[in-house]
């Protein structure tokens, strides 16, 4: 292949990458311009696993401020857009347990988490998805001297999980 003919192949292929919508992951910002502001309230929920509840939004805003031009507003009033969610459900699953003493020896947390994105002034939905399925894989100890709860910091990865498919979902309306 020839200089020339290489030159003339990378400028069609940067022209096509440019011409056919790529962006970088997370900027391609397809929320309207005049959400500025968002508020993320308390997530609702249907389940005993009341942790989430306090984690999701906390978590949702760290995402959206490292991650975007948004600013975050406790105002429920003075915020452009608002982000509803709820927890539908939070399990731990035994997944494998120990032939010799039949205890759980790796255990799953399981949530189906669900939330929507409104401009307040309107009120029309710019984004929903109702029933995501999230999942955290934890070891424990069958020795009870070195038994660890791994449950808290499994919903901490949860929480960053579901931030982070928010964030990125809002972002590139996927």
């Amino acid at each position: 292949m020839t200089r020339r003919s290489a030159l003339g192949l990378l400028c069609g292929a940067t022209g096509v990458t440019v011409g056919c919508g790529y962006h970088t992951g997370g900027k391609a910002d397809l929320v309207p311009k005049s959400i500025q502001t968002i508020h993320i309230p308390a997530f609702q929920s249907l389940t005993t696993r009341y942790r989430l509840v306090d984690l999701l939004p906390q978590q949702i805003e760290r995402e959206f401020i490292v991650k975007s031009r948004f600013r975050i507003e406790n105002n429920p009033d003075a915020a452009d857009g608002i982000i509803n969610g709820v927890v539908n459900s939070a399990n731990i699953l035994p997944t494998v347990f120990d032939p010799g003493s039949g205890k759980a020896t790796n255990v799953q947390v399981v949530v189906f988490a669900g939330y929507r994105f409104l401009e307040r002034a309107t009120g029309r939905l710019l984004f929903d998805r109702p029933n995501l399925l999230f999942r955290q894989n934890y070891s424990i100890s069958v020795n009870p001297h070195q038994f660890f709860d791994e449950v808290s910091p499994a919903l901490d990865r949860v929480a960053r999980d579901v931030s982070r498919d928010l964030v990125s979902s809002v972002l590139e309306s996927f």
